[in-house]
């Protein structure tokens, strides 16, 4: 396991500072520098390069073939579908609409935006595409593995917090040009702690989602779905004191989301643990 992290931390954050570290430490606006969106892609080549090459050491062709079949696994209760699609925009939406009672710069993209059709159309598409270069490592290799040792909470731990420091390096260079009036420096520990923190909320859920579907496709469409609405579609465009109340307001949530299935549950957990691969 560890190997595997090594592997796309290197590839990603290598990539991320080949591909735009210029732009990082000059402090560019990430909205228009190119070399922004060259390096998230650069980035993305982390998690599915690692997982597949992990697999394919340690498992073999039967771990391939594994891997794929996963991939490929769509017959799964409907209700699951529904809780993969919707937890997130559902959530967020519910946030937004309560925050925009004090402020309507808290509305969801959507409502503001000029083409609407565009900013679906882009969401699906970058939400697809990420979901899937991801979840082929976080998923595909790291989650059932650790399921083999660990409960669904802490391998929702582990892989949640281990997927926010993944996204450092693009969070410091959004956050310098979103910060405002508040300090460079508290602007971006606090964003970089709330970021892990969801992340980490929303991972365990993903996690409880997949021990029950054991379907890699399952997880692709709910990170597809928390793309589509966090990147896209509601994300309303804040920056400074709003940005970082709307963030940590919509991680309480998924906290709380994610509490009241420990109690309603009393656990996350079905009666094995680990049964793959």
């Amino acid at each position: 396991m560890l190997g595997y992290y090594v592997l796309v931390f290197v590839i990603s954050w290598g990539g991320f500072l080949f591909a735009g570290g210029s732009g990082i430490f000059a402090g560019s606006g990430w909205q228009t520098d190119p070399r922004f969106q060259i390096a998230v892609l650069a980035m993305l080549a982390g998690p599915p390069i690692a997982g597949v090459v992990s697999t394919a050491i340690f498992s073999g062709k039967k771990g391939l073939r594994d891997l794929f079949s996963r991939l490929l696994k769509w017959r799964v209760s409907i209700r699951w579908y529904m809780v993969a699609l919707l937890i997130a925009p559902l959530l967020q939406a519910v946030v937004l609409i309560a925050l925009s009672l004090i402020s309507t710069e808290y509305l969801p993209a959507i409502v503001k935006a000029g083409d609407k059709v565009t900013l679906i159309v882009l969401g699906v598409v970058v939400g697809i595409i990420g979901g899937f270069v991801e979840e082929l490592g976080w998923t595909g290799f790291a989650i059932p593995r650790l399921r083999l040792r660990y409960s669904v909470f802490t391998t929702g731990i582990i892989v949640g917090i281990l997927w926010g420091v993944w996204h450092l390096l693009q969070m410091i260079w959004v956050g310098r040009t979103s910060a405002e009036a508040i300090p460079l420096a508290l602007f971006l520990i606090q964003y970089f702690f709330c970021a892990i923190a969801q992340l980490t909320a929303f991972r365990i859920l993903m996690v409880w989602i997949y021990d029950r579907s054991e379907s890699l496709l399952m997880l692709l469409l709910m990170h597809a779905s928390y793309i589509f609405s966090t990147l896209f579609v509601l994300a309303p465009p804040i920056t400074g004191r709003a940005f970082l109340t709307y963030t940590w307001v919509f991680t309480a949530v998924l906290w709380a989301v994610v509490v009241v299935i420990l109690l309603n549950r009393g656990s996350l957990e079905r009666e094995t643990i680990g049964r793959t691969r």
